[in-house]
């Protein structure tokens, strides 16, 4: 009996090592687990602008439409597409007969003028009968300059010639244009932003355009016109941008980028590899070392710029946010700074 309660003692005994050894083990591990290491970055304010790029199509800043009042014969071209002409440029003249007409109405009216003018001075017309002379010789004056407007076509702007739609000796019968002229010097384009923003979008403010077709170059304009209506399907409303384009790089139809400030504000910054997603939602959190602990924070992001996110709310400055490592811990774990 006395043998069989020592081997009994034995066993406990051999048990109770064992058993100790495992807790031991246990403790170690997760003592391991909790004590993670990690990386962590101060919180900190900073001014955050706010870029957002738009997707636009270059306009002419003018388009004009040149062709005579009425029918006639084209005499000559004198301009062709793709050809940059000045404003009163002449374009192409059309049959002068009208206006040789009216130059020599003009002429005879003049000299009986100058007789009636003359006469009602010494007092030998009446006020009346001078008075219709006078407006007779303004009458023969406009039709004359109406007529050498609709003889010898002029640009009204400078620009490109963008179309030609007549050859010297066509005859003109008014169905499209004789040329198309646009104004490139400045340019301008559309671009439709959020209602959301109306409040912050002033004229004069500077935008950067870029376009695919002039790689590595970017263009200063500003904002010169804010539509003021919002268009109920898309909750959108546009912006008129020009843009100077002295070097007559822009051209008509090109597609654009638009980049326009919509003014800024200090708030917290974390680097955005600090953020996680909590699973199952489209909430985000940070992780903040507190005593030695990972405490979760659930965060409203804001702007995303580089490689950092605005924070607008959640977290305060000064807290020890977990830059890396953050993806693997819990709420309430041990975390060892590296």
């Amino acid at each position: 009996m006395k043998k069989i309660i020592i081997l009994l003692s034995a066993i406990a005994v051999l048990c109770s090592c064992g058993s100790s050894k495992n807790d031991s083990s246990k403790a170690s591990e997760t003592a391991k687990v909790a004590a993670a290491k990690v990386k962590a970055e101060l919180a900190t304010l900073q001014t955050v602008e706010y870029d957002q790029v738009f997707s636009s199509t270059v306009k002419a800043f003018a388009v004009n439409n040149i062709a005579p009042q009425s029918g006639g014969r084209i005499e000559s071209i004198k301009a062709e597409v793709g050809q940059f002409v000045n404003k009163g440029q002449i374009l192409a003249q059309m049959e002068d007969l009208q206006l040789v007409q009216a130059k020599l109405k003009y002429a005879n009216d003049e000299i009986e003028y100058e007789r009636i003018k003359a006469l009602y001075e010494q007092g030998g017309v009446s006020k009346s009968d001078f008075d219709q002379i006078e407006m007779g010789i303004k009458v023969s004056r406009a039709q004359l300059d109406n007529l050498e407007k609709n003889t010898y076509l002029r640009s009204p702007i400078a620009g490109v010639v963008s179309a030609r739609n007549y050859d010297q000796g066509d005859m003109y019968t008014m169905a499209q244009p004789l040329f198309t002229v646009q104004q490139i010097v400045p340019v301008k384009m559309l671009v439709a932003i959020s209602e959301a923003d109306y409040s912050k979008v002033k004229v004069g403010i500077p935008v950067e355009v870029t376009a695919d077709a002039l790689p590595g170059k970017t263009y200063t304009g500003k904002i010169v016109r804010v539509h003021p209506t919002i268009d109920a399907m898309s909750h959108t409303f546009a912006v008129e941008v020009s843009v100077p384009n002295s070097n007559r790089e822009l051209r008509p139809g090109m597609f654009v980028r638009a980049k326009v400030n919509l003014g800024s504000a200090k708030n917290i910054v974390v680097p955005d590899f600090s953020i996680v997603k909590q699973q199952g939602s489209g909430q985000r959190f940070v992780f903040v070392i507190e005593n030695g602990v990972a405490v979760q924070k659930a965060v409203e992001l804001g702007a995303h710029f580089g490689d950092k996110y605005e924070i607008l709310s959640g977290i305060k400055e000064g807290d020890k946010v977990i830059t890396k490592g953050a993806s693997t811990l819990r709420d309430g774990a041990k975390v060892e700074e590296i």
